[in-house]
């Protein structure tokens, strides 16, 4: 199909219909649609907009749930699936979700964008011709950063992780702010497409942004929280032990006492960073 792309916006016509759907033309070339695909009944010669991809057969199909994100244009798409040494599948808009492929995505798993997470991608082609989703580079995004200059040290901003790398993270904030996070004002290092949250400690004078991660200093956590906290981060966010441990089991798994233990879990429910429920404790949620 030279003229008819995939990952593009096509009008065609309706030329006939079949059990499952429609054939869809454009000059000499056909398409198949299925009715889940359709928005209502169509009519013989009818021309809609269509979007046009493969299916799990590799043959050209079309929708008529049009994405924001095609060929040539960028949107935020969320992450459905990961599948590790594959990459992640993220949700445009339509039936078929869009595979971010490893080679896109940072060497270590352990900062690949979550279920939930989001990335700012655009639709582009393998080396086989087949659809994938691919994040935007630093020059896709200078276009969409606005200058921060009207903002305050300590200021509060939240944003999604676009980049992130032994130096550092750079995010784009909910204000559209380009913001950086040296790798000492991480604390761990975030996940690409992750929300976070953190304060302004330099406005620089390209209208960028330095930001920090890391609490202030009087709201710190001593070693024993930060200890239960890295291994929540590194357990999913969950982990079966609570105030109500045994001092056995608490020793065995975070080297202190269970006094030492009460008193970290209890700071870190303080600052509603975890909270308990059935024995389990867990992480929350910032998002």
């Amino acid at each position: 199909m030279d003229n008819l792309q995939i990952g593009t916006i096509q009008m065609m016509t309706v030329k006939r219909t079949i059990d499952t759907g429609y054939v869809l033309q454009k000059g000499t070339e056909e398409v198949l649609m299925h009715t889940r695909e359709t928005e209502g009944t169509l009519e013989v010669d009818a021309a809609v907009d269509v979007f046009l991809y493969t299916d799990k057969n590799d043959q050209v199909v079309a929708t008529m749930k049009i994405p924001s994100i095609v060929l040539g244009a960028y949107g935020w798409a969320t992450v459905v699936e990961v599948v590790p040494n594959l990459g992640v599948f993220v949700d445009i808009g339509t039936t078929k979700e869009m595979l971010v492929s490893v080679d896109d995505l940072p060497l270590f798993e352990e900062v690949w964008p979550q279920v939930d997470d989001k990335i700012y991608v655009t639709l582009g082609k393998d080396r086989k011709g087949r659809l994938l989703a691919i994040p935007a580079s630093e020059e896709i995004l200078e276009d969409c950063f606005e200058m921060a200059y009207d903002v305050e040290l300590n200021e509060r901003v939240s944003g999604r992780i676009y980049l992130t790398s032994k130096e550092g993270s750079a995010l784009i904030t909910e204000e559209g702010y380009r913001a950086f996070v040296h790798y000492t004002e991480r604390g761990h290092e975030p996940r690409l497409g992750e929300l976070v949250s953190g304060r302004i400690i330099e406005v620089k004078e390209n209208g960028t942004l330095n930001v920090s991660l890391m609490p202030m200093k009087h709201e710190r956590l001593d070693d024993d929280a930060e200890a239960i906290l890295m291994y929540l981060q590194e357990h999913g966010g969950k982990m079966p032990y609570g105030d109500k441990s045994s001092p056995e089991t608490i020793q065995k798994n975070f080297q202190m006492s269970k006094s030492a233990f009460k008193r970290a879990l209890g700071r870190l429910m303080k600052y509603k960073k975890v909270k308990q429920a059935d024995g389990q404790t867990f992480l929350i949620d910032k998002k």
